[in-house]
């Protein structure tokens, strides 16, 4: 048996929407020489850009992507999926770098790579039929409160605008009696790399100036057209997201555009929020201020040791 110690290593670089990421993950990849997976559960579908935030084209040039415009709405893609696919791309990316970094906000896509994801029991059908029902006659707000019942634990976790993750976690309680964060693993699954988390940070009103500055930098580069393009293909899950969900009530008539523009903001520093409070649980991230003088230097040193 081969007891020696991992040689690669993978670098997670983790933190809020709009706290930087993207920036530091190209730095740190260009100095480095290596390439970057990105774990950003919007940006994979194509059809998703500007409300999705993803890499420009300069920012792609600069640094290779993977997982950045791979699959269309229309594909099914699970977090089992990311796990498996990126497993298999590290096997390959390591046999050429010593290091690969993976960038992205979505916390339960990092936790699946990096320690693997839960097996879950499989539940009945009809549970899941009567859940989707609830949701189109009672709405979100009716499943974010029965979860919040079911299970407090995950509901501080969960992205709480995603209705599919909503019915997942309460079609595994009411199949089980159990709740869904019961089934979360206790072990980790031994990976065959070394893995360093780098969590970054900003002040809570910094953080969602950025945001707000962000969501209007969207609008202004067409946003609200880019979703009445969407409009067709909203029941998808890749679309029950913070920045389409809104301008698509909007559409409907549901709200006025200033009203939706608000939401959008709204909901995404509830979203950055969730995104902190899922973090600050792994104990394994080394936590930096993203506005730090020299911080890709002060990165550096940190994956040194």
């Amino acid at each position: 048996m081969n007891n020696n110690p991992p040689t690669k290593t993978l670098i997670v670089i983790a933190g809020p929407t709009a706290v930087g990421k993207t920036a530091i993950a190209i730095e740190l990849a260009k100095q480095l020489k290596t390439e970057i997976i990105s774990a950003d559960s919007r940006q994979f579908y194509r059809e998703m850009s500007i409300g999705t935030a993803k890499p420009t084209d300069k920012e792609l040039a600069a640094a290779k992507h993977y997982f950045i415009n791979s699959h269309s709405i229309n594909e099914n893609f699970s977090v089992g999926d990311f796990e498996k696919q990126s497993l298999q791309l590290l096997d390959e990316l390591f046999k050429t770098n010593d290091k690969v970094i993976m960038a992205g906000g979505s916390g339960l896509y990092i936790q699946a790579v990096t320690k693997g994801f839960d097996d879950l029991p499989v539940a009945d059908e009809a549970i899941r039929i009567h859940l989707n029902q609830e949701l189109a006659e009672k709405g979100i707000q009716f499943l974010q409160d029965a979860l919040k019942t079911a299970d407090p634990d995950y509901y501080q976790q969960v992205d709480l605008n995603n209705p599919q993750r909503l019915i997942r976690a309460l079609e595994v309680f009411e199949s089980t009696g159990k709740p869904f964060s019961s089934f979360r693993k206790a072990t980790v699954n031994k990976r065959p790399f070394n893995c360093i988390k780098i969590g970054l940070d900003l002040p809570r009103e910094m953080l969602y100036r950025r945001i707000n500055q962000r969501v209007d930098d969207m609008i202004d580069q067409d946003l609200i057209e880019e979703a009445r393009s969407l409009l067709p293909y909203r029941h998808l899950n890749a679309l029950n997201t913070v920045g389409y969900s809104e301008l698509f009530d909007h559409f409907e008539g549901k709200t006025d555009l200033d009203t939706a523009i608000e939401l959008i903001k709204q909901n995404t520093r509830r979203f950055a929020k969730r995104q902190l409070t899922w973090f600050r649980k792994d104990k394994e991230i080394k936590w930096f201020m993203a506005d730090s003088p020299g911080l890709t230097d002060l990165i550096l040193k940190e994956l040194s040791y």
